[in-house]
């Protein structure tokens, strides 16, 4: 029988571990679908659309049935050769979506399949635009358990499939993307640090797609009325945005002793430019150290934060204090600290 001491010795071990990202990869279909190609569907203009979220472009996947699992399954494809895994050493896939291929089964699996990976165990996630960082608290666990050592967090959406074309208020901020990171086990003072984030179900009706569930499936009606795309109130998910990921992000660095001097990199949901700039306001943090793409990518949703980190990976070094931050439907948010775990200009 093993005694008390030694599973305290096995607890402090985990405790001392840290998950860290050891590599980043992303996907981004090739047809870019511009401000001035959209004003030609829908009522709207470059104009309006900059001055209100700050999105000149998008990325969109065409074609049939393709679904994004596509997009995610080469993210994969170049995170195990930039990390040099090989398939059968992979233990775990996280797909953080919100528009998975299918309701069954995961989109998990078909990547994994896609990729050969035979020995992990493979599941989606949803936490709408959260659901990287919420997918980070997930992975950091697994990890932990000492029982992990290479697991695959992948976020990736098809908005486009889930868009009205036909709604100005909501079709020009959504784009298609996939990204994955792998994560392992560090002793070294690196990796997930601290994470705060939280759920409110006040967020059910002003943030949905209504209909193509089991509470509501898909009929012809429900087809007709739009109840299968995205539907806002834009001015309630605004106000509750803008307060949140500012609160949490300033709480994570209060409880952090990080200030606006030492946080190498705060990275923000891409959701709207109005937001990302209140979130900088409230933080301190200078522009200069603020990841923004979200003019050329729009919002992907759980894919931003990692799309952004894969952008900049070139300027991350080992040791960089970033703070990353999120909203989304339900509503989700919340707020990782987390250290670099390597000197991207390192990698060819």
């Amino acid at each position: 029988m093993l005694s008390r001491d030694f599973f305290f010795l096995s607890h402090q071990q985990q405790i001392r571990m840290n998950a860290v990202i050891t590599g980043i990869a992303a996907s981004i279909p090739d047809y870019i679908l511009t401000n001035k190609e959209l004003s030609q569907m829908v009522d709207t203009s470059d104009e309006w659309i900059t001055t209100r979220v700050g999105i000149k472009e998008r990325r969109i996947l065409k074609g049939e049935a393709q679904g994004v699992s596509v997009l995610a399954s080469k993210a994969i494809a170049e995170l195990l050769d930039k990390t040099n895994t090989t398939s059968e050493e992979v233990d775990a896939i996280v797909f953080a979506t919100s528009t998975p291929d299918h309701l069954l089964p995961s989109t998990a699996s078909i990547v994994a399949e896609q990729n050969h990976i035979k020995n992990a165990f493979c599941f989606d996630m949803e936490a709408a635009c959260s659901g990287f960082i919420f997918g980070l608290e997930v992975c950091n666990g697994l990890i932990k358990t000492g029982r992990y050592k290479k697991v695959i967090l992948a976020a990736g959406e098809k908005m486009s499939a889930i868009v009205n074309y036909e709604d100005r208020n909501t079709c020009p901020l959504f784009g298609d993307a996939a990204a994955a990171v792998m994560i392992e086990p560090c002793e070294e003072n690196i990796g997930i640090i601290d994470a705060i984030l939280r759920t409110d179900g006040v967020g059910y009706e002003p943030l949905q797609v209504k209909a193509g569930g089991s509470k509501y499936p898909a009929t012809h009606e429900r087809i007709d009325k739009n109840e299968h795309t995205l539907h806002q109130d834009g001015k309630v998910v605004f106000k509750y945005a803008v307060s949140h990921m500012a609160d949490v992000s300033l709480k994570i660095m209060e409880r952090n002793s990080l200030t606006k001097d030492n946080v190498d990199w705060l990275v923000p949901h891409q959701a709207n430019m109005r937001i990302i700039d209140a979130v900088i306001q409230r933080t301190g943090i200078p522009r200069e150290r603020v990841m923004i793409n979200i003019e050329k990518y729009g919002n992907t949703s759980a894919v931003t934060i990692p799309l952004c980190l894969w952008e900049w990976e070139h300027k991350l070094r080992k040791g960089d204090n970033i703070i990353l931050t999120a909203f989304g439907a339900g509503f989700t948010w919340g707020a990782v600290y987390l250290k670099w775990g390597y000197d991207g200009n390192q990698i060819t």
